[in-house]
Parts: structure tokens; C-alpha cells; sequence
């Protein structure tokens, strides 16, 4: 419970903090000492605050949506005597009994970040266990992808689509070495 209201109030500190963000910073004009006093209040913006627009402008079209189908293995409603050896040899059940596979189907997001060879970047939970990948770029095209390599324990994922002689939208990485603390 203390948890959770932690949780509530960071989350409406966030709220808060984003409608500032969003909103440049008025004074009223009488409370400045340039202001001429003519009993009218007058507002006036002096400074605005940064905008992530154009970084959100330039970077968009490098965004994909990825579809996943897949087929998983799950263990059905298990009763633990399934887990015995012993009780197993005794009723004669096969290993592999009570497990069943099923389709799915997932969705998530990726960011090209090699135009000529065709790699995204996205995450090693949105692929896992995917049979199928297809990847929807902003403009609606859609491919589909192979997965190169997907990594559990730094849940990074390298998809590669085949983009025939277009243009592709890709996002430069960065340094994170050269990043310091406010940096958008």
C-alpha cells in the first residue's frame, strides 16, 4: 500500500511535470518592472521551455511497428504428482504430457539503424518465440523480417528486412559517452 501511493504520486508529479513541459512560462506584465502601467493586465511569454517536437519530427519515419505470429508451448493446469518420476512410471504417463502448443500473435516497435543492410533494432521479448515477423514501416510499407540475433539477458533484438533499392529511414546512433545529465 505504501507502494502503490508512492506510485500514484509519481505518477501524478509526471503529469504535472509534462503539462509544465508543454506550456511556455507567463508573466503577468504588471509584476515586471519594464511594464508600463496602464492598469490593463497584460501577458507575455519569456521563456519558452524545450520542445522534443523536432527531435520527435526527425526521428519518426525510423520507427517501425512489428507483427509477431508464433506457436508456444505451455503446460496445461498441472496436478504436482505430474512432477514425480516416480508417480509418472507408476501410471505410465508419457513425458511431454499435460504440455500443448498454441498460436499468438504480438505487436511492438523497432528503429531501423542501418538503411543499406536493412537492420532494426527492437527488443528480445517482442520476438521471442516468433515464427512470423513483419515489419510496418511509417510510411505503411510492410516486410518481411528475419530475426539475426535475439539476447535474453540485455533483451536486445537485430531483425534484418530486404528493401529493395529504396531509400530507407534509418536513426544515427548516438555516443553515450558524450551525453551529460539534462540532456535530451
Amino acid at each position: 500500500s505504501r507502494l502503490k501511493r508512492m506510485r500514484e504520486r509519481r505518477g501524478a508529479a509526471l503529469v504535472i511535470g509534462a503539462a509544465l513541459a508543454a506550456a511556455p512560462i507567463i508573466v503577468n506584465a504588471q509584476s515586471a518592472p519594464s511594464a508600463p502601467n496602464t492598469g490593463v493586465s497584460e501577458a507575455r511569454v519569456v521563456a519558452p521551455l524545450p520542445s522534443l517536437a523536432p527531435m520527435i519530427k526527425r526521428v519518426s519515419p525510423a520507427v517501425v511497428s512489428i507483427a509477431i505470429k508464433g506457436t508456444i508451448r505451455e503446460q496445461a493446469a498441472r496436478n504436482p504428482l505430474l512432477d514425480d518420476p516416480f508417480f509418472r512410471r507408476f501410471f505410465n504417463i508419457p513425458p511431454g504430457a499435460g504440455v500443448r502448443e498454441r498460436q499468438f500473435q504480438s505487436a511492438g516497435s523497432g528503429v531501423v539503424v542501418d538503411a543499406k543492410r536493412g537492420y532494426i533494432v527492437t527488443n528480445a521479448h517482442v520476438v521471442d518465440g516468433a515464427t512470423e515477423v513483419v515489419v510496418k514501416l511509417a510510411d505503411k510499407r510492410e516486410f518481411e523480417a528475419k530475426v539475426l540475433i535475439a539476447d535474453e539477458r540485455t533483451d536486445l533484438a537485430v531483425l534484418k528486412i530486404e528493401v529493395p533499392d529504396e531509400q530507407l529511414p534509418a536513426l544515427a546512433l548516438g555516443d553515450s559517452d558524450a551525453l551529460e545529465v539534462g540532456d535530451l
